[in-house]
């Protein structure tokens, strides 16, 4: 009888205070190695780098995988907090994790959200990042562009922001995301044939109170919908100026890039050593369908 393989597993979830929140997260590797910080997108968690995690710690780095605003054990300290979905936020989160952890420069990696808040570390912050990999490049949220149509088949990849900018939406994400989020896994990633118990361990986290409130603001705030925070205010008025990043960087691209897998559109926002990698048959949760590629791009950028 052929035995199904254990999934991989995060181990304890450590937590630590950091800027507005209780952050939880995952540690791999022994703490003198040299620090990655690994952040996922929506709808996912830290599951995303279960494997990963292990094939970089075996090359000695200490590895970080924190759960965002609105996943998981992380919460916001403050009953009153502003729940915040806005990019700055995410991306400050980062920063103060890493300044509540004592790290002072780390190679970041991350995909969707994570690779957003990624870019835009490096752009804002570029002392704090050794090097980055990105998964599907730039993708700094300029509200302007966001005003813009796209082509009746490019919008309807995006059904689901439209769907969140309504009160039918934030309902029906409310009473639905169980399905809603195993939906998007699917149209995300078409190729990739997890099964039921992979996507319950990722599926808890979005059992957060805030985790609602975060999905609905981030997708509201791009598109002009819902405010953002004034204490993120001068972060957005440099972000929305599209700079670059001066860091050591390695792009990946994978099938849910489509026509922008080349990379040709952002080659441009990278100044400093870079390299950009295309994995076909790869969805978008690049470092879950992809563990030794994610990993090895990890640690060639940190060697650029």
């Amino acid at each position: 009888m052929t035995m199904t393989p254990p999934s991989p597993q995060l181990g304890p979830i450590k937590q630590i205070e950091a800027g507005v929140l209780d952050v939880g997260y995952a540690e791999f590797g022994p703490a003198t190695g040299h620090p990655v910080i690994l952040l996922h997108g929506w709808p996912y968690d830290p599951h995303s780098y279960a494997e990963v995690g292990p094939l970089l710690a075996d090359a000695g780095y200490r590895v970080l995988v924190p759960f965002l605003r609105g996943y998981g054990p992380t919460a916001f300290l403050s009953p009153h907090a502003v729940r915040n979905g806005q990019q700055s936020a995410i991306a400050r989160d980062i920063v103060d994790f890493m300044d509540a952890l004592h790290i002072g420069s780390a190679v970041l990696g991350g995909f969707d959200w994570g690779a957003r808040a990624v870019d835009i570390i490096a752009a804002l912050w570029p002392r704090r990042c050794k090097a980055i990999v990105a998964v599907s490049g730039y993708i700094v949220t300029e509200q302007a562009a966001q005003r813009q149509p796209l082509s009746p088949e490019a919008e309807l990849g995006w059904w689901y922001q439209y769907y969140f900018a309504t009160e039918r939406g934030r309902l029906g994400y409310t009473r639905n995301r169980y399905d809603f989020n195993r939906l998007i896994w699917h149209r995300a990633s078409p190729r990739w044939n997890f099964d039921d118990a992979t996507y319950d361990r990722s599926a808890a986290a979005f059992d957060n109170p805030d985790h609602v409130d975060i999905v609905i603001s981030n997708y509201r705030w791009r598109l002009g919908l819902a405010p953002g925070e004034r204490r993120y205010d001068a972060y957005e008025r440099l972000l929305a100026t599209g700079p670059t990043i001066a860091v050591p960087a390695i792009t990946l691209a994978s099938d849910f890039d489509g026509a922008a897998g080349d990379g040709r559109t952002y080659r441009d926002k990278f100044t400093a050593a870079y390299e950009h990698r295309i994995l076909d048959g790869i969805g978008h949760n690049v470092p879950q369908e992809a563990p030794g590629p994610f990993a090895r791009a990890i640690i060639d950028a940190d060697h650029m």
